[in-house]
């Protein structure tokens, strides 16, 4: 079963069909009752019609053997009076029940015993009369007068040999002669049975192929709206065994959910390919940096093996210490590119400032107190790469200023050097990336100090830009967010 329903497709059909089978259910059943309760309410009705008319000849004394509502043959009548016994029925009823009384045989009357009409005899009346003075009624009727309303009931009925369902309605009247009696009077409900069987029927049949319907439109729609997710699959698939990020998904011409899935799929693999090709290149560039320093040293050393006289001690340790710092360089950039978030510590970046100044020839400190959450640590590897940097291209004087700008602290790096052109403005932050004039004044750099700066500056919520100095030389500015503010202290 798990199998079966185990696809998006499958899924969204059965649980379309079960929403409209449960609709339809519903709506067939309210549809059943409502039709029934309409075909019993008319039939009710012409009970009711039939029993009045009933009753308006009892009232106007008309004799039980001359009531014309008991020659109906479609409407099976019976008259009762205050205790239940049967005075009059319908000619050809042979069975009945659901009204007052099963009887269909009427009990002799008075008349009949007596030899004498119902309407001689003026001790009948008076009898009539006390037994009226002596009931205790809820509701009182004068001589003559029909009660309103009527009582319902359903029941089956036997006439001249066919039985059927009916609803009965029984009619009140207050008789001159004869006190008071009630007019049981039915009217069939074949017509419901009829129509709410058709009705039944016609749903039985329709459901089904209605339902049926329903799943294969809601297949075939689901089928057509997920076949690009199909394709998205297929080549992600193809792309992850290839391992060439260079492909796209397909992205679909509309403007849905699964368009925006290709395009955002497809940002992803840019930003991938982008983020490996960077790392190979890191990795190239890593190598050909170590490689220098690294032969260097080893023909210093086999230098030395051979001829111990000939070593250049001081020219192995420089060659050691640049390997040492290119290895702290790249191990720094490897936990940035990790994510390492920053410590939340308080750090006073006027006081930072004056102290990676201090023992720096041409260096100039403009600072007021401002705190900044972040790596104090990391901060000073800012500070450190940037007057480095200001240093190797200086003529005379560098000025480093610290200053609070709305909602940030500002560190202002500048030098009075050639300044860095328009156009390289951005590149210099690249890793392992140093100009021609640079590299002809570096002395070991391995261009990496200006990227770990803005790396750097990035984790800390901040910003690090280069731009032109008063002086005529480059200007580089950090600016991060002050301690407490909502900006936060790092960026993921």
């Amino acid at each position: 079963m798990s199998r079966l329903f185990g696809s998006v497709r499958s899924r969204a059909t059965l649980g379309a069909t079960l929403v409209v089978a449960v609709a339809l259910v519903a709506a067939g059943t309210a549809l059943l009752l409502s039709l029934r309760a309409n075909l019993t309410g008319e039939a009710g009705t012409r009970a009711e019609r039939s029993a009045q008319a009933v009753a308006s000849e009892l009232a106007a004394r008309t004799p039980l053997g001359k009531l014309s509502g008991l020659d109906a043959e479609d409407t099976p009548v019976q008259i009762v009076d205050e205790d239940g016994v049967l005075l009059a029925a319908s000619e050809d009823l042979e069975r009945i029940s659901g009204t007052g009384t099963s009887e269909v045989t009427p009990a002799p009357t008075r008349s009949e015993e007596d030899g004498r009409d119902d309407r001689d005899g003026p001790d009948h009346r008076d009898d009539d009369r006390d037994d009226r003075d002596d009931r205790d009624d809820d509701e009182s009727l004068e001589p003559g007068e029909i009660a309103q309303g009527a009582s319902y009931t359903n029941g089956t009925a036997t006439v001249d040999g066919d039985t059927e369902d009916y609803r009965f309605a029984a009619v009140e009247v207050e008789t001159p002669d004869r006190g008071r009696l009630t007019v049981h009077a039915g009217a069939p409900l074949a017509a419901e049975h009829s129509a709410v069987g058709t009705a039944l029927t016609a749903m039985l049949i329709g459901f089904p192929l209605l339902l049926g319907v329903v799943a294969g439109v809601t297949w075939l729609v689901t089928g057509r709206a997920l076949r690009p997710v199909e394709g998205i699959r297929r080549e992600m698939a193809a792309i992850t065994a290839s391992e060439d990020l260079r492909r796209r998904v397909p992205e679909p011409a509309t403007h849905d959910e699964v368009a925006r899935l290709a395009r955002t799929t497809n940002a992803t693999l840019a930003a991938l390919e982008t983020s490996v090709e960077r790392q190979r290149r890191f990795v190239a560039d890593a190598s050909h940096e170590l490689r220098s320093p690294i032969a260097s040293l080893r023909t210093q050393l086999e230098v030395a093996a051979a001829h111990p006289e000939l070593l250049d001690l001081d020219g192995a340790v420089e060659d050691t210490v640049r390997l040492q710092n290119l290895a702290a360089d790249l191990l720094l950039l490897a936990r940035l590119d990790a994510g390492e978030r920053p410590a939340g510590t308080r750090v006073d970046l006027a006081a930072l400032a004056r102290e990676e100044a201090a023992g720096r020839r041409r260096v100039t400190v403009e600072a007021e107190p401002v705190e900044v959450s972040g790596s104090r640590g990391q901060l000073e590897r800012v500070l450190a790469n940037l007057l480095d940097n200001a240093e190797r291209h200086a003529r005379e004087r560098i000025t480093v200023t610290v200053r609070r700008e709305g909602g940030e602290a500002v560190v202002g790096v500048a030098d009075d050097g050639e300044g860095v052109a328009e156009a390289d403005r951005e590149r210099i932050f690249e890793r392992f990336v140093r100009l021609d004039a640079a590299r002809s004044r570096d002395d070991g750099g391995a261009g990496l100090g200006l990227a770990i700066a803005r790396d750097v500056a990035v984790r800390h919520g901040g910003t690090l830009t280069a731009g032109a100095a008063p002086a005529g030389g480059a200007l580089f500015e950090l600016r991060l967010p002050l301690a407490g503010s909502d900006r936060g202290t790092a960026r993921p």
